[in-house]
């Protein structure tokens, strides 16, 4: 009874609210749009926020680009530094092992590797650039385990032969590190869509006749006379390089897509500070040069050094 009399009441009520959103035919696609857009826009959000979570490729399908490049100065004489040379040579072999596993894990379509060895200056002598020419190392698609074992063979041969060579004849040409950097280091050592590694055997001294430049207190060397003359001797040495900026002048800039992996310092013995002052002058330089990622390391027995390497380039 009382429904049958709500009735009317009711069927009045909806009406009202029937009439009162019934909205002409434009604002109704005019609101269609703007609800599209709006799905269209939650979309876009939600895809770039995927790809801001999309993290870099794993270690397992990068490319390696790894370089090295050898003092042949004196510190590989075997009066002056007796087992120097032996050291330099298991650090690349160590360094080799390291690619090669890395190449080995890889699936054969995504091989796109590579491995050289520069020198500079350029020695004279043809028989080094001859060997040099065999440490060039690619991987493509085509490689098989027959020039993987080839590879192997190479590094444990060559080098030795390279650093003999060198040595034979008591001529040391020296080496021009600082001059690679200026005018090599982004040509040869660098490449898009790889990870680029340079793998430097020194002493850590940086000296060369045809490169001595200064600019104020920045130098393109660095030798134990100088930091005697700086009187970079003592705990304050920090100190005396901040106050007297000292440092080697930046060869170069932009080298945020190198790493750069210091073998062998082999700093004097005279000085407790030697080492300190050497990994100061190092460090300040490649950060000036925006070098995206480096360690630098004493000379060691090869059973030590070998763990960092691999550690470093893994």
């Amino acid at each position: 009874m009382q429904d049958n009399l709500l009735l009317p009441l009711r069927r009045s009520w909806g009406k009202s609210r029937l009439s009162k959103f019934d909205l002409p035919p434009r604002t109704i696609s005019n609101m269609k749009t703007k609800l599209l857009l709006l799905i269209v826009l939650c979309f876009l959000t939600s895809s770039f926020k995927q790809k801001d979570s999309v993290r870099p490729a794993p270690p397992l399908l990068q490319n390696l680009n790894i370089s090295f490049l050898l003092d042949l100065s004196d510190r590989i004489d075997p009066k002056k530094n007796p087992g120097i040379y032996q050291r330099d040579v298991e650090h690349i072999k160590s360094v080799e092992a390291a690619f090669v596993k890395h190449v080995q894990r890889k699936k054969v379509m995504l091989l796109n590797d590579q491995m050289q060895v520069f020198f500079e200056p350029i020695p004279s002598k043809p028989d080094i650039n001859k060997l040099s020419e065999q440490l060039m190392v690619y991987f493509d698609k085509t490689a098989n385990k027959g020039k993987i074992a080839t590879v192997n063979k190479k590094y444990a041969d060559v080098p030795s032969k390279i650093y003999q060579s060198a040595i034979k004849d008591n001529f040391y040409v020296g080496s021009d590190t600082w001059r690679f950097f200026k005018s090599k280091v982004k040509k040869y050592c660098i490449k898009d869509n790889y990870r680029n590694i340079l793998v430097i055997l020194t002493d850590g001294y940086m000296f060369y006749k045809g490169t001595i430049t200064e600019d104020k207190n920045m130098t393109t060397y660095l030798t134990p006379a100088l930091i005697k003359e700086k009187k970079l001797t003592g705990a304050n040495f920090k100190d005396i390089i901040k106050k007297s900026n000292l440092g080697f002048i930046p060869a170069t800039n932009g080298l945020n897509n190198l790493e750069v992996l210091v073998l062998g310092i082999n700093p004097s013995k005279s000085n407790p500070f030697e080492e300190d002052v050497i990994n100061q002058y190092w460090s300040d330089w490649f950060k000036a040069m925006n070098v995206k990622k480096f360690s630098i390391n004493t000379t060691d027995l090869p059973v030590f050094v070998d763990p960092v390497i691999r550690e470093f380039i893994k």
